[in-house]
């Protein structure tokens, strides 16, 4: 993948966010810690580390999860209309990640 190797300090961030679950799991009432981190901002872009989310395989990729979820790609406007807009969700977690 293009973009630079996320520094420690990111990587440590990155661990804390996987460690809340998935956002859109969590906003459906349930809790998934079987996660991967989703860079809302693609990895080359300046503090694309830290633009990021934790999603489950089904709410991350199509067909990779439960048959029902709704996967950012590639039905990211449909992700946008039920959970919200991605920088919404990062700041949900960032805010999660203080509490």
């Amino acid at each position: 993948m293009k973009g630079r190797t996320p520094t420690k300090a990111e990587k440590e961030l990155h661990t804390r966010i996987a460690e809340l679950g998935c956002i859109a799991c969590h906003l459906d009432g349930r809790f998934n810690g079987w996660v991967s981190i989703h860079h809302i901002d693609g990895r080359t872009k300046p503090d694309a580390h830290k633009k990021v989310l934790a999603l489950c395989a089904g709410h991350h990729q199509d067909g990779t999860g439960l048959a029902d979820l709704i996967a950012v790609h590639p039905w990211k406007s449909k992700f946008t209309q039920k959970y919200g807009k991605q920088e919404e969700l990062l700041a949900m977690t960032l805010e999660r990640l203080e509490a």
